[in-house]
């Protein structure tokens, strides 16, 4: 693929987990910050190694200051396929871009990193000899160098079959690593107020690396629960808000989910898990409403709509009622009550949804939500569409053999018009995901076929 000689090559060092995430997060990344995906970065499937260009160091520093999926950036001096080639592409390396990291003034280290297959001492000693027609002049330092440079070797996705050398050999100076250590110091265990569903840390932070949260931005999360996905956002510096239907959940009352813990505290609520972690300032409020009819007034307000619905699976699927729709048989409220909730079907959420969004964000705005499904009857027709909404990417990340959800994520394109929210009903490709309102039933249907099946092979 030609490149523009305005364009620098790096390498990225990715996590080897929620792999169909990863090239829409950095994709989302570089294209807030003025950056451009040059590599068919689709082409590398599994692998760890990403090799791209960018037209500055300063565009690979932003991205990793937001990226979870990413451990690492290199700027990318050499790359072969043997050492051979490693060593005659770092030749052809144009001197004056090694020489400001390399004077004697300077101190530096060099770091071996292998990928499914581990080094001994001595051998990594002898990939660092092999270097010394590198013009290095500055002094080793180990502990505190100025900069850091690595060898990284690539040894292929299978664990059983190991080559005697490496697939691929890099050499680049390290630049900056990604935010990996939020997983850990966000994690859903250490924090004061959680939920059946509240979101696991690195996919909230990856949903808001998808809808492009920023400083200053508003988020709303219109089916809010304990306020996991507000937090992420929140940390990328965007005010936040929300709704939920659940009143307890929203205050912060009644039973807890720990274990070993009845009730939960007069301090659990998701004020409290923000001011948990400093972001307390950027907490506007969560109001318990109901995503199926929202309260505002027309206009766009938010710069993303971050949300994970629910599936009817653990926390049901509800909407308050009216007189009119009570089922026969229930005895009559009275006039000024609102029945606490009827059944809201997957199909009519997400319709809401994606109509809310269109009528609420910015333009230019994301949508990022969970999409349950049945993966045996799945197909990308299936995804709602809206007329004002471009589908930027669609990921999925399995529950079950025969379950998996996929990560949605829209951008606003068009001016919401009132003529574009019945749209949906003259339209067949929305018509499939309606089989999906079964989705509880379909998912525990599963479950019940494995336990029989295992009864089966405990009893032969």
């Amino acid at each position: 693929m030609a490149l523009s000689c305005n364009l620098n090559r790096y390498l990225l060092l990715m996590a080897q987990e929620h792999l169909e995430f990863r090239l829409p997060e950095i994709k989302s990344l570089l294209s807030l910050f003025g950056g451009q995906f040059t590599s068919n970065q689709e082409s590398y499937e599994k692998s760890p190694f990403w090799i791209l260009s960018l037209p500055s160091e300063d565009i690979a520093r932003n991205l990793m200051k937001r990226t979870v999926c990413a451990k690492s950036v290199f700027e990318l001096w050499g790359h072969g396929k043997s050492t051979e080639e490693l060593h005659s592409s770092l030749k052809s390396y144009p001197v004056e871009k090694m020489v400001p990291f390399l004077h004697p003034d300077s101190t530096y280290k060099i770091k071996i990193h292998t990928f499914n297959k581990t080094l001994t001492q001595e051998e990594k000693v002898k990939r660092i000899d092999a270097l010394e027609f590198l013009p290095f002049e500055g002094k080793v330092n180990l502990k505190q160098p100025q900069h850091i440079f690595s060898i990284l070797e690539d040894y292929g996705l299978n664990p059983n079959c190991i080559p005697e050398k490496p697939h691929n050999i890099y050499f680049g100076r390290w630049i900056a690593d990604g935010q990996r250590e939020l997983i850990q110091s966000y994690s859903v265990k250490k924090r004061h107020f959680i939920g059946n569903t509240s979101m696991d840390a690195g996919l909230s932070f990856i949903m808001a690396n998808h809808g492009q949260v920023k400083e200053n931005d508003v988020v709303f999360d219109p089916f809010v629960g304990t306020g996991g996905l507000l937090i992420a956002s929140a940390h990328f510096g965007a005010y936040v808000c929300g709704t939920d239907i659940d009143y307890n959940t929203v205050h912060g009352l009644g039973k807890a989910t720990r274990k070993n813990q009845k009730w939960r505290g007069p301090d659990e609520n998701i004020r409290a898990n923000l001011r948990q972690y400093g972001l307390e300032k950027y907490y506007l409020d969560v109001l318990v409403s109901d995503a199926s009819k929202p309260s505002w007034r027309k206009g766009m307000y938010f710069d993303a709509i971050i949300t994970d619905p629910p599936y009817g699976i653990r926390e049901s699927t509800r909407r308050s009622g009216s007189q009119k729709e009570i089922p026969k048989g229930i005895e009559k409220c009275p006039e000024s009550h609102v029945p606490v909730s009827l059944s809201y079907h997957l199909s009519d959420m997400f319709f809401d949804l994606l109509n809310f969004a269109a009528e609420t964000l910015v333009l230019g705005g994301r949508l990022v939500y969970w999409l349950p499904v049945y993966t045996p009857e799945y197909t990308e027709e299936m995804v709602p569409r809206h007329p004002c909404l471009r589908l930027v990417s669609n990921c999925e990340q399995k529950l079950s053999s025969h379950t998996s959800r996929r990560l949605i994520t829209m951008e606003k394109v068009k001016t919401f018009e009132n003529r574009d929210q019945y749209s949906r009903l003259l339209s067949d490709p929305f018509l499939p995901y309606q089989g999906h309102n079964s989705f509880r039933e379909k998912y525990f249907s599963g479950v019940t076929k494995r336990i029989a099946k295992e009864e089966r092979s405990n009893q032969e």
